[in-house]
């Protein structure tokens, strides 16, 4: 990984017509194929951050390439390829900056269901279990710990939104939205992925508390899409620093989201750009957890 800069969008960097923006990824055309580029943009609480965070999205764009070669005969994926030599002549301005950052993918539906799995409860679900003692509609036991394991993984979807925050629903809203059937496999194989992830993470020193997916459909057929246990997607704790009752530092952007939560910031106007500090430690641990888990 030698990106030397921060790359903020791919537009000047792909000859192809952009199909669409996200937060921190882009899809080109490429007719029967996307070409998806993973920028170094950073997004939290609902906004994306400057300046962008170098190295970020060659990171992001190795770890799930590698975990979707892993999982692939659990679940099939949208990867073709991502192989620089494999890409048609022209379609791409500067190899160095391009070559970890790209996939190839399959074109699918997208379900607008984001399947979530807690193997912990924290975060979010912790919040919901503190005031209902339920966490999207299922009731858990009583007094429980923060960071405790589950007996079991829980399947706790969200409804997708592109703008803002996605929804938290019942298993049986999800159904409702996506019929019987379809609900049924997305949660099984979203459990079956997060036990595989889970227990390749243990074996290297991780903790992968919960997760997130995203599926479509080819031909009719369930595919994983997006992203697949990156920083961005995943919660991952240091088994080292793993202990209950408190705030676990995770290996993501954690230094984002604390500095901005001691800035003084309102969260309802644009933040100032993030300190070079905060930058550089972001960087450094987006680059460590792509070593800890490849192993390069």
């Amino acid at each position: 990984m030698s990106a030397k800069t921060a790359i903020s969008t791919a537009a000047e960097y792909v000859n192809a017509p952009l199909f669409y923006k996200g937060k921190v990824r882009e899809m080109y055309d490429l007719g029967e194929h996307f070409l998806m580029v993973v920028t170094d943009r950073i997004s939290a609480f609902d906004y994306v951050l400057s300046p962008a965070v170098p190295d970020k999205g060659n990171a992001l764009n190795q770890v799930s390439a590698f975990w979707f070669g892993q999982t692939a005969e659990l679940m099939p994926n949208h990867l073709v390829h991502a192989d620089l030599e494999k890409l048609p002549a022209g379609l791409v301005n500067d190899a160095d900056v391009m070559k970890h950052r790209f996939m190839v993918t399959k074109k699918a539906q997208r379900v607008d269901i984001e399947c979530v799995v807690r193997g912990y409860i924290t975060g979010g679900g912790w919040r919901q279990y503190q005031k209902t003692g339920e966490i999207n509609g299922i009731k858990l036991p009583e007094g429980m710990r923060k960071n405790e394991q589950f007996p079991q993984p829980i399947f706790t979807p969200a409804a997708k939104n592109d703008v803002g925050h996605d929804e938290d629903i019942s298993f049986e809203r999800m159904e409702e939205l996506v019929g019987k059937e379809l609900a049924a496999e997305l949660r099984d194989k979203s459990l079956k992925l997060y036990e595989y992830a889970h227990q390749y993470c243990a074996e290297r020193g991780i903790v992968l508390a919960d997760t997130k997916f995203e599926f479509g459909l080819i031909d009719g057929k369930v595919v994983l899409i997006d992203e697949i246990f990156t920083p961005d997607s995943s919660r991952f704790w240091a088994k080292e620093n793993y202990a209950l009752d408190i705030e676990i530092d995770g290996m993501d952007k954690e230094p984002v989201r604390t500095y901005l939560a001691n800035s003084g910031w309102d969260k309802n106007s644009e933040p100032d750009p993030l300190p070079a500090s905060v930058v550089e430690e972001t960087s450094r641990r987006y680059r460590d957890i792509l070593n800890r888990l490849t192993g390069g």
